[in-house]
């Protein structure tokens, strides 16, 4: 572990332990959840970005196979898309991976004084899984677009169209765990009924 981030993490807790004592809620959720988010991207590095990256290489491997519009490189991320004009090579990186907005959430999930530990244990785990599934599906847009529309369309099918699809089901699930958390709190317990029942 770094030095920098093993001393800014010390003083991470400290402060929190100083907040919790002086009651200050709403600051001991900024400062709490801004942390971990920073902690948990700083800890990412190396090991954590690969794995994020090649489950999201073999969950676009598995749209490839259905349909064959494109090529999977695993070793190197890339994505050769196939067309009839122009075929694109799509890197699949760092930015790409969705852990970014896997830390964002599991940290402001941590930290949200409406949920219990098994609750935000359950949203965390959801919201992992979640992100993972849109980021694919994000990535599979871009595939039909530029196969279809040629690699002059690359540009509008990933920075665009792929970026608005995500961040609009990122927002919906936001929306439902934070904002409306009554309907959050309904999902969990009807999950939890479920599991008893299949046990």
């Amino acid at each position: 572990m770094d030095v920098n981030i093993l001393v800014g993490t010390v003083v991470w807790l400290y402060a929190l332990s100083v907040l919790r004592r002086a009651r200050l809620s709403a600051y001991f959720f900024i400062v709490g959840s801004a942390g971990l988010f920073f902690i948990l991207t700083s800890l990412s590095h190396p090991y954590w970005i690969w794995f994020f990256t090649h489950a999201v290489i073999h969950g676009v491997a598995l749209f490839s196979d259905i349909t064959h519009w494109s090529t999977i490189m695993y070793h190197t991320g890339m994505v050769y898309i196939t067309n009839g004009t122009n075929p694109v090579i799509m890197s699949i990186d760092y930015e790409c991976s969705g852990i970014i907005e896997t830390c964002a959430f599991v940290g402001l999930v941590v930290f949200f004084p409406t949920y219990h530990r098994k609750e935000k244990v359950f949203y965390a785990l959801f919201g992992l899984f979640y992100i993972y599934a849109i980021n694919v599906l994000r990535l599979c847009i871009v595939i039909v677009i530029v196969h279809f529309g040629g690699g002059q369309s690359f540009f509008l099918a990933h920075s665009v169209i792929g970026r608005l699809v995500f961040y609009v089901l990122v927002i919906a699930l936001y929306y439902n765990v934070f904002t409306y958390s009554q309907l959050a709190r309904g999902i969990y317990r009807e999950f939890i009924d479920w599991r008893q029942d299949k046990l």
